[in-house]
């Protein structure tokens, strides 16, 4: 079954330093974990809940993805500043297909589907963290949905690299990417900046709990999945 209005844009154009040797040759999202690549897997579970319409951005080693234009039928856009800036850039040179999307970081392995296509509000799929150091925390009220973003140290539900957002809100986030980026400023900033920077605007957003999802900086952080 297809589903039609949804789409779902993959943010893959990073160095991936930090999983160095792995990534001499690949992207980050190209990294195998028990012998799929993590951005492959990502592809398969979003056709399995009927999501066909797949936009990767990509930047470094952006030829080694391309085999996944054939396989799966995905469109490949390429980030030309993937090297100098934060993935900010990535959603602004894909952002006319930016609403009804999930957008999901490359560098995330699911463990199993979590993907749901029920979805009438924008949402983030999280991971909760008994203790969690130098992350973007998702603080929710008593309902499950976002109250702010707290940047740094704490306990609970923390940004794990998947999220959906409905036309409405994405259209808000939109604009704000486009201010960021006129003003010049933008070179470190990630995507969920000018997020953050629109909640107020935005309609609420529900935080999902989800277990089984390992966002791979490091060699350890890989090993540690394969392992389980």
């Amino acid at each position: 079954k297809k589903n039609n209005s949804m789409n779902a844009i993959i943010l893959a154009a990073g160095l991936g330093t930090r999983l160095r040797p792995l990534t001499n040759d690949r992207p980050k999202c190209m990294v195998e974990v028990c012998g799929t690549p993590m951005v492959e897997r990502q592809i398969q579970f979003l056709h399995e809940v009927g999501i066909s319409d797949i936009i990767l951005v990509s930047g470094y080693k952006a030829e080694s993805l391309e085999y996944l234009k054939d396989k799966y039928g995905v469109d490949i856009v390429i980030n030309p500043k993937y090297d100098i800036v934060n993935n900010i850039y990535s959603m602004y040179v894909v952002k006319e297909r930016f609403g009804d999307t999930y957008v999901l970081e490359g560098d995330v392995y699911m463990h199993k589907n979590c993907l749901r296509t029920d979805l009438n509000q924008s949402a983030y799929f999280s991971v909760w963290k008994e203790e969690y150091n130098c992350e973007w925390g998702l603080v929710t009220d008593s309902k499950d949905l976002l109250d702010h973003v707290h940047i740094g140290d704490g306990q609970g539900y923390i940004m794990s690299g998947i999220s959906y957002w409905t036309k409405r809100d994405a259209e808000k986030i939109i604009a704000r990417i486009d201010e960021l980026i006129k003003s010049g400023e933008y070179k470190n900033l990630f995507w969920d900046n000018a997020v953050i920077d629109s909640v107020s605007l935005l309609d609420p957003i529900k935080v999902y709990g989800i277990e089984g999802l390992y966002e791979i900086d490091t060699v350890e952080e890989l090993e540690g999945v394969e392992i389980r």
